[in-house]
């Protein structure tokens, strides 16, 4: 089971619990500790609607910086200039030198990949501010394309139930295992597209997958090395941890919850 929810990372360079923590859906500082207390040490830090967990997250860096992932990134990521203050603005904030992965989120919408911001990034991890470069994007086929760059270390993606075209689209281009560091580490986000696959759609007459149903269909897949969870609530948080303690899906399962994201999509 410990494989399952724990893994060593190349693209990331640190063991981690694959149950990440993101920071901005409610969940608040004595929620924050709760899950550090169990194990999770991926933690996905924003600006926006982060200020119930700011101190928190604080002080888990100051008091275990090297256990903890830190990944954080820009929404406004055209610019070296801006890959720079979105950095910099992060590492004042919560009081640490440095981000173990700074993303250019929703790239070709919010972000460009352009030699600016990837120059930007390269000078940032030889300044040690930065450990790794990641981006978050939903052009799959451009996603492939851009792993094989040896500048990126990391991919966020949406990855769920209903939207699986990365089994297609991304996973069979990546890096091969065998590549030792360059591998691209994977980060699957949206595993419950964005709640559409725990709710009951009309004349479903079998179960709906829980939360951690859908968590554990991301990390069944051998090729994501987290996923992403944003709970509201103290008692999400323990009934997401608890849900994927029963690890990979079984081949019913899997069948039933493609089935079901079928029926959602």
């Amino acid at each position: 089971m410990n494989e399952f929810l724990q893994r060593d990372v190349p693209g990331i360079g640190k063991h981690v619990h694959r149950l990440g923590l993101a920071c901005n859906y409610g969940i608040d500082a004595k929620g924050f500790s709760a899950g550090l207390e169990r194990g999770l040490n991926y933690v996905m830090y924003t600006s926006m609607r982060t200020g119930k967990v700011r101190s928190a997250v604080a002080e888990g860096l100051k008091k275990n910086r090297e256990g903890l992932v830190l990944a954080s990134g820009t929404t406004l990521g055209y610019f070296g200039g801006s890959v720079r203050r979105g950095v910099e603005s992060v590492l004042k904030t919560l009081g640490t030198d440095y981000i173990d992965v700074f993303h250019l989120f929703w790239v070709g919408v919010g972000a460009a990949y352009s030699d600016a911001t990837r120059e930007a990034m390269v000078k940032l991890k030889e300044e040690g501010k930065i450990r790794r470069f990641g981006i978050s994007i939903h052009d799959r086929p451009r996603a492939a394309t851009l792993a094989q760059d040896e500048a990126l270390d990391l991919l966020m993606i949406r990855y769920n139930a209903a939207h699986p075209g990365a089994e297609r689209d991304i996973f069979p281009h990546l890096p091969a295992k065998e590549a030792g560091d360059r591998r691209t580490a994977v980060v699957a986000y949206t595993a419950t597209s964005w709640k559409k696959l725990i709710k009951r759609p009309s004349s479903w007459e079998e179960p709906v997958p829980t939360a951690a149903d859908c968590y554990r269909f991301c990390l069944s897949s051998p090729h994501v090395d987290v996923v992403l969870t944003g709970p509201s609530s103290e008692k999400e948080l323990e009934e997401n941890i608890e849900g994927v303690g029963r690890g990979p899906l079984s081949a019913e399962e899997d069948a039933f919850m493609r089935r079901f994201g079928d029926r959602v999509k």
